[in-house]
C-alpha cells in the first residue's frame, strides 16, 4: 500500500493496525490535558508566580506526557513489533531498546 504523498516527503511512516478508537480517545484527552497544563505554565511564567509552583505544574505536566508515551510504546509493542517479528524482521528489536532507553 503506497503512502500518501505528505507521508513521503516528511519521512513518516503509517501503522499497518490502526489504534483503537478507545486508545485514540484515551490519548487525546491525555494531550489536551498535558497541553492544557503547558498553557497554564506559561501563564504562571508569564504572572511572575513562585518557582515552586511553576515546577509543581511541570512536574505534573512531564507526567502526563510520559503515561501517553507509555501507552503507545504498548501499543506499538502490541501491534507493530509484534507484526514485524512475525514477519522475519528481528532488527524491529533494537528498535525498541532504542525507545525504552529513551523512557529511562
Amino acid at each position: 500500500m503506497d503512502e500518501p504523498r505528505e507521508a513521503q516527503s516528511c519521512g513518516c511512516r503509517h501503522k499497518h493496525t490502526p489504534r483503537s478508537e478507545a486508545l485514540q480517545a484515551d490519548v487525546q484527552k491525555r494531550l489536551n490535558r498535558a497541553i492544557g497544563q503547558l498553557n497554564g505554565v506559561k501563564a504562571m511564567i508569564e504572572d511572575n508566580r513562585y518557582c515552586g509552583d511553576v515546577l509543581t505544574q511541570l512536574a505534573a505536566a512531564e507526567s502526563a506526557v510520559r503515561r501517553v508515551s507509555e501507552m503507545v510504546l504498548e501499543e506499538h509493542l502490541r501491534t507493530c513489533v509484534v507484526e514485524e517479528v512475525r514477519q522475519g524482521n528481528d532488527e524491529v528489536i533494537e528498535e525498541v531498546v532504542g525507545l525504552m532507553r529513551r523512557f529511562c
